[in-house]
């Protein structure tokens, strides 16, 4: 069964818009844990316009499941990461004025600059995870880069789902076999919902581990954190 890690940045946004500390951010982490979560992921930006790298600091103490520390490797990022030491950090190719993140890395043309960060990851226990597409030259030289895993960027398998999903999911089965034939471990990411998230499940071979906030936080609007977790956990389980 594939792990759901819920990412709480939209929680965080929602306390800066007011400023304070409500709602709580370390108090939401630990409750997602409690409520079934797996694994929580956090995504601070330059501009902290949501987790702050305070929260970073807070929550990796206190929270038992897996820590997943996504972002763009800049000296700022790559200093909070070698101090935290999270489970899992997830490289993410973003502009410092990205809304969110919305393409994969070029792992041919970067190739050098993944390698050496990733080297001194691995030098610190880190599992090291990159933000890649389908193209099937990116996920071959992400295994030169030495990472364990890819995180497929599913925002396009999400776009396409209720216009045609067999031709929506098509790639992302291609680009997940080449994964598995090349040994690299599988994280998938960006616009997965209660929708769509069963029938990606169900079709990619060696899913290991989904990362869901935006979709899943909105739920909870309506729903509850905690049943929407459940609910979610329950798309990963057939």
């Amino acid at each position: 069964m594939a792990k759901l890690s819920v990412n709480i940045n939209k929680i965080a946004t929602l306390r800066n818009a007011r400023g304070g500390s409500i709602p709580d951010v370390l108090k939401a982490a630990k409750d997602c844990e409690s409520f079934g979560a797996q694994g929580i992921t956090v995504h601070p930006r330059p501009d902290e316009r949501h987790i702050r790298y305070s929260d970073v600091f807070e929550i990796s103490p206190v929270i038992k499941t897996e820590f997943n520390i996504e972002g763009y490797p800049n000296e700022k990022f790559l200093n909070l990461v070698k101090t935290v030491k999270p489970h899992q950090v997830t490289l993410v190719p973003d502009a410092p004025d990205a809304l969110t993140s919305n393409a994969g890395w070029d792992t041919k043309k970067h190739h050098k600059f993944l390698k050496e960060i990733i080297s001194d990851f691995k030098e610190l226990g880190i599992r090291t995870s990159i933000f890649v597409d389908t193209e099937i030259e990116n996920i071959k030289y992400a295994v030169n880069t030495g990472t364990d895993r890819i995180e497929l960027y599913t925002e396009p398998y999400a776009d396409n789902f209720h216009k045609n999903k067999e031709k929506a999911i098509e790639p992302f089965i291609i680009a997940a076999d080449e994964a598995n034939k090349l040994g690299l471990g599988l994280n998938a990411g960006h616009d997965l919902d209660l929708e769509n998230l069963k029938y990606f499940n169900q079709n990619i071979n060696g899913l290991l581990e989904v990362s869901i906030g935006h979709a899943l936080i909105s739920d909870a609007l309506y729903i509850g954190l905690e049943n929407s977790i459940q609910m979610y956990l329950r798309q990963l389980k057939s």
